[in-house]
């Protein structure tokens, strides 16, 4: 099983690096991008015999807790069986 954990910066936080992303974007060229919105990416492989349930709790809870910072940033998971 494997796991995928997005986290970005809310909405409300100001992305500086994707302004300038989006800034460098336009200069080559590419004037349809309107905004960019950075962030990290983790794929997480789970132990074989690990149960589905068991897995999806201690990602949820390491995402929230560790990959996340819950005051600038929010995550969102997903799981592949």
């Amino acid at each position: 099983m494997k796991a995928r954990v997005y986290v970005s910066l809310k909405s409300t936080v100001l992305d500086a690096q994707g302004k300038t992303i989006r800034s460098a974007l336009s200069g080559l060229g590419y004037r349809s991008v309107a905004d960019v919105r950075q962030g990290k990416y983790f794929e997480i492989s789970i132990e074989p015999g690990v149960s589905p349930e068991q897995a999806r709790r201690e990602v949820d809870t390491l995402a929230q807790d560790v990959l996340t910072n819950p005051v600038i940033e929010t995550c969102r998971v997903e799981f592949d069986d």
